[in-house]
């Protein structure tokens, strides 16, 4: 009876290795297919995609990729790169990605919407691109995001007011852009100074140095006037904390 059992439990434990292993391998390979499809989309001068394979079993030997235990892409580092072309589409694949930095190339188009599906994104850097074309308002979605940076590209639109629910944002850099409209002050927007919108001349409201048209013009804060002590009691140098021997003042 025991051995028996031990092979009902082996046998179900070789059909749950069978069972996860494909989709594991599946995943991977979803997410490679992703990666290649980025690759092929854009020029590189340098060579510093020449081991994205499309023929291994995962991109997780792949240079600037880093993967989780799981086999899946936390992290694709290929920024200063000099890459150019533009982001595809599937890059939305990448379910577990926490970090995309794509900074400092030549990189441009628009930034895709299928972004918003990155749920577990944590940084966001496409600064210092050539990223044309409106703020994706998906980029909402993305709760667990705390850097985002897309400054100096040629970013135009309004800023997606879906950006203010991200409440674990705590960089924001929208400066050196083409962004015009009303700057939103709520939600997590209400912590990031003048700096973070900065060098969009087509931006108004309190986040700027702007009014925006028939919004009342800003006024600047009354002068600070120190108040005056109000003149003691009694004979002028008298020491009004000063008591008399029975201890009334």
């Amino acid at each position: 009876m025991a051995s028996a059992w031990r092979e009902i439990t082996a046998s179900g434990f070789l059909w749950l290795i069978l069972l996860f292993h494909p989709l594991a391998r599946v995943l991977a390979n979803m997410e490679g297919d992703a990666l290649h499809s980025l690759r092929t989309n854009l020029n590189d001068p340098n060579n510093v995609l020449q081991s994205w394979d499309p023929t291994l079993v995962n991109p997780c030997t792949w240079f600037h990729v880093t993967c989780n235990n799981d086999n899946s892409v936390i992290r694709v580092d290929l920024g200063n790169a000099a890459l150019s072309g533009t982001l595809v589409p599937q890059l939305g694949q990448l379910k577990n990605l926490q970090y995309l930095e794509l900074y400092s190339n030549n990189i441009s188009g628009q930034i895709p919407s299928d972004l918003g599906n990155l749920t577990s994104l944590v940084s966001l850097d496409l600064y210092l691109n050539n990223f044309t074309g409106p703020i994706p308002d998906t980029l909402g979605k993305l709760t667990k995001l705390r850097f985002l940076r897309l400054n100096n590209n040629s970013l135009s639109g309004q800023i997606p007011i879906s950006l203010t629910n991200i409440t674990a944002l705590q960089v924001l850099d929208l400066s050196n852009n083409n962004l015009s409209g009303e700057v939103p002050s709520n939600g997590s927007f209400s912590l990031f100074t003048p700096i973070s919108f900065s060098n969009n001349p087509s931006l108004c409201g309190p986040g700027t140095s702007k009014p925006c048209p028939g919004a009342p013009p800003f006024s600047p804060p009354p002068p600070f006037v120190p108040q005056t002590a109000p003149p003691s009691p009694g004979k002028s140098g008298d020491d009004p904390t000063h008591t008399n021997g029975d201890g009334l003042e």
